[in-house]
């Protein structure tokens, strides 16, 4: 069970405290509210490119890792399609320092023509060596705007490059009076630390910070998929590769824990039915992973995979289909389920004895809309049971669901 304590300042701010006095560490987490989902379609990017921007200073912090670092701190920060999360652990006795930094860059952060200037070629320089130099790195640029068409999980959340290109300053200043506000953010700390100290620190540091009017989201809703989509591309790869994509519900469903699970089922290292038939017995795959996007919103289900050499498509996918239906027509035998969820559960408990692991976690079940859901996390993957295991692999797993990309080597014997 992890204690918690939680307050909203007047300015709309919410904090949560977790205490824990067997560290002498505090954790802190700001999630604000905006991700490449906000974004305008022709200028997308802005949510990733913000976040390299917020390390640039603020008006009384020239920079901000240099000071956070004097204090025995050290931190990080990501981006994904639905929030923007800047954390960091720093001694519990400096606490302080963390308030001081991250108040002054969210009342604003000092950029300029030429900062943005700098983090826009790094930004783009990330984007060539994640997506244009790397082997297959394209292929979620690719995949995304198979399986949506209208919502903006269609691009990947740092953008598209002719629109990170033409960004300007005047973007970056209207970006951040539209998210960038305490009553848009949730600050979370878990440490050696006083619940009633934090608050008293968070009104210090945030409460005269001024509530502001919050872009609202209204996104189109992404209709239904009742036909099969495919799309081959060819690339200098070493192998050929298979991705596909089924529509699956967003996180806040109850059936994302069931699904979550059936992920692990197929996929839960060696021990997975993909890795064992087809890599293990069949021989066909080199490598195969399958995995939940966990968007908000409703996501995807993806199954990609490295073909071995002279392994043909039709091959490849008929026995993967097999494996499929077999979860639609088979309940899970029990032992295998228990395992699933043994696994999981030694995991979650892992992932919470770090404090920061903690920190991000009961921030992520905030944005789900309760810190406190966290104490049952694990009961809802406990109750998921064979036969609903079953029932959503036939409910979500249909081929008229599934958007295929056919990834062809040049150099590979196509087939």
């Amino acid at each position: 069970m992890i204690d918690l304590k939680k307050c909203c300042l007047n300015n709309g701010l919410r904090v949560i405290v977790n205490e824990d006095n067997s560290t002498p560490l505090a954790a802190v987490s700001l999630v604000y509210m905006v991700g490449s989902r906000n974004e305008d379609p022709e200028l997308t990017g802005l949510a990733h490119l913000f976040e390299h921007l917020m390390f640039r200073g603020s008006e009384n912090v020239p920079d901000f890792d240099d000071q956070l670092q004097l204090a025995g701190g050290e931190n990080n920060a990501f981006t994904n399609s639905d929030i923007t999360n800047y954390h960091l652990t720093i001694p519990a006795v400096n606490i302080e320092t963390a308030f001081w930094l991250e108040s002054d860059r969210m009342k604003g952060p000092n950029i300029t023509e030429e900062s943005l200037t700098n983090q826009k070629m790094v930004v783009l320089e990330e984007y060539r060596q994640a997506y244009l130099n790397q082997p297959y790195g394209d292929a979620t640029l690719l995949l995304r705007p198979l399986a949506y068409k209208v919502h903006p999980y269609r691009w990947p959340t740092i953008g598209k490059e002719e629109h990170i290109k033409k960004v300007t300053l005047s973007d970056v200043k209207d970006f951040f009076r539209s998210y960038y506000a305490p009553n848009n953010c949730i600050m979370t700390i878990a440490g050696n630390v006083k619940s009633d100290d934090i608050f008293k620190l968070a009104d210090k540091w945030f409460g005269k910070i001024k509530m502001r009017r919050v872009n609202p989201v209204s996104l189109p809703e992404e209709p239904e998929q009742n036909k099969e989509r495919n799309l081959t591309v060819k690339r200098n790869v070493p192998a050929n590769a298979l991705y596909k994509a089924w529509h699956v519900c967003g996180r806040k469903e109850p059936s994302f824990f069931t699904l979550d699970l059936l992920t692990d089922i197929l996929a839960a290292g060696e021990s997975g039915r993909l890795h064992k038939i087809l890599i293990r017995e069949k021989k066909l795959f080199s490598s195969i992973n399958s995995y939940l996007t966990g968007d908000l919103d409703p996501g995807l289900l993806i199954i990609q995979g490295r073909l071995m050499n002279g392994v043909s498509y039709e091959k490849a996918e008929t026995e993967l289909n097999n494996i499929i239906e077999e979860l639609k027509n088979t309940p899970v035998p029990d032992e295998e389920m228990e395992k699933v969820k043994n696994r999981f559960e030694a995991e979650h408990i892992m992932e919470r004895v770090n404090i920061l692991g903690r920190v991000l976690a009961l921030s992520q079940y905030e944005v789900l809309g309760d810190a406190s859901l966290i104490n049952s996390e694990i009961d809802q993957y406990r109750n998921v049971t064979p036969e609903m295991v079953k029932n959503a692999a036939a409910k979500y797993l249909k081929p008229e669901n599934c958007s295929t990309l056919f990834y062809k080597s040049t150099g590979a014997k196509q087939l």
